[in-house]
């Protein structure tokens, strides 16, 4: 929401997805309008490397920790490769060493993918690596929906 309140509501959370469905929809449409000079090859590598280092490991980790904790190094590396300042990094040296191509864009579509059908963000070292129901958030996401309710008024103190 701001700077002070860090947390969506349901409705501005989906209104951040379907931004990012926006650019994922550009990203799905130039790959296929400039199908032809798509090296296919790259662009799933491209796509498919960023779940292979960045979630495969800590999805693993977490089936194997039956509803324990796993190590914050399953959360940096999703949110080192899930990051876009991480992929501009990534694909400026790729630009600048093999050129650009429209391969590179298989990495802002998946990225946007991510956000936009799943919800999935980087992920906070308190909530586990899968997505489930934090009781206290649970609670405050409750108590702070009376602030979308039409013609309702905002709690006091949440």
């Amino acid at each position: 929401m701001d700077h002070v309140n860090r947390f969506e509501s349901r409705t501005t959370f989906l209104l951040l997805r379907a931004e990012y469905a926006a650019a994922m929809v550009l990203c799905a449409a130039l790959l296929l309008w400039n199908a032809a000079d798509v090296d296919w090859y790259v662009a799933v590598l491209l796509f498919a490397y960023i779940d292979l280092i960045g979630y495969l490991p800590g999805a693993v980790a977490h089936r194997r920790a039956s509803g324990g904790g796993i190590p914050k190094l399953y959360y940096v590396l999703y949110n080192t490769m899930h990051s876009f300042v991480t992929h501009a990094v990534v694909l400026g040296l790729w630009g600048a060493f093999f050129g650009l191509q429209w391969a590179m864009l298989a990495v802002p579509l998946h990225l946007c993918g991510d956000r936009a059908i799943f919800g999935n963000f980087l992920k906070s070292f308190s909530v586990p690596f899968e997505p489930a129901p934090i009781p206290a958030f649970t609670e405050f996401d409750r108590r702070a929906a009376g602030r979308d309710a039409p013609g309702r008024q905002a709690p006091e103190h949440i």
